[in-house]
């Protein structure tokens, strides 16, 4: 028998803590809080630089990534999303993304509100019965809401 496994998504991007804000708020989950005395800490035993570092809404954090969870510590696998620095923009479209799932009856409010904060309605989709609407985050990642 094979033993389950965890895991986390990775969204590679320019500013992974205005991203990790964006899908915070788009989730109803929380930024992973930072710890500026641990990373001072590994600063002066020589683990890490200043360069390593950024401040992000006053606190001092990694500048390589942050990260989310969902607000249920027993939200089990897939309960986090991290996001990280990388010096390239995006260039083609995801292999992966995330479906976010507010129930047929929400899913229109959803939509709006999220293009209220920055999203850009990509298209309309259906197959049978179930429908959904592709979505650009502000950094250009798609995700679906249906």
């Amino acid at each position: 028998m094979t033993t389950p496994l965890s895991f986390q998504v990775t969204v590679d991007c320019s500013e992974p803590h205005v991203l990790a804000d964006w899908w915070a708020e788009t989730l109803g989950w929380q930024v992973e809080p930072s710890d500026p005395d641990f990373i001072r800490s590994m600063i002066s035993q020589g683990h890490a630089t200043d360069e390593d570092t950024t401040t992000h809404r006053g606190v001092l954090v990694w500048k390589e990534g942050a990260a989310i969870r969902h607000p249920d510590p027993d939200a089990g696998p897939g309960g986090r999303i991290l996001f990280q620095l990388v010096p390239e923009g995006k260039t083609v479209k995801n292999r992966v993304h995330l479906d976010v799932r507010p129930g047929r009856e929400n899913a229109k409010d959803v939509v709006a509100r999220l293009v209220e904060r920055g999203a850009t309605v990509d298209h309309e989709g259906r197959q049978g019965p179930s429908t959904w609407t592709t979505l650009l985050d502000p950094w250009g990642n798609e995700f679906c809401v249906g």
